[in-house]
């Protein structure tokens, strides 16, 4: 084999391809390899959505071109996901470690929008992230009460396959 095939092997198989579901969704990214093995095993189908990229990749025995979308053919049910527990850590990842009431990064905490001393839960819609400052001025009141706003609503995270889809398709109209 010429030295230049040998040195752009590595690279065309690192190439990515995007994962769609036997519904159309947007799964993932992964690279050529584990894209031949899913299609050469009949796991997978080629997409081609109008002028797309295609990789032709050779062995001793066969020729495949790859394109840049493949879609899932097995009847396997989506995994189930669970909404993670509520923690810290979680909550400052989703509030991009922010005070959802003044914007502040520093010394933050964790806040009942709704009080629990007022029937509020320790659930993803009523936690947020919180300055000490704010929170010791909001205290064990409501917001109204004392005229704070939020930044953004409180919600739980979404399914990791659903953000993909979303970040998937707002690259595609940019």
């Amino acid at each position: 084999m010429p030295a230049q095939q040998q040195s752009q092997q590595p690279h065309i198989l690192h190439n990515q391809v995007v994962v769609f579901s036997k519904n159309y969704l947007p799964l993932a990214r992964i690279n050529l390899k584990r894209a031949i093995v899913l299609l050469v095993t009949g796991q997978a189908e080629s997409l081609e959505f109008g002028s797309t990229k295609q990789w032709e990749v050779r062995s001793p025995s066969i020729v495949l071109q790859i394109p840049e979308q493949i879609r899932l053919t097995n009847n396997n049910p989506e995994r189930h996901w669970k909404v993670p527990a509520v923690r810290s850590k979680e909550v400052f990842r989703r509030d991009n470690h922010t005070c959802q009431y003044c914007g502040s990064t520093k010394r933050l905490t964790i806040d009942h929008v709704i009080p629990r001393s007022k029937g509020g839960t320790h659930t993803w819609d009523n936690v947020v992230t919180a300055c000490e400052k704010c929170n010791s001025t909001k205290s064990d009141r409501l917001l109204h009460e004392i005229g704070m706003t939020l930044k953004s609503k409180p919600k739980a995270p979404i399914h990791p396959a659903v953000a993909f889809a979303e970040q998937f398709w707002k690259q595609q109209d940019s």
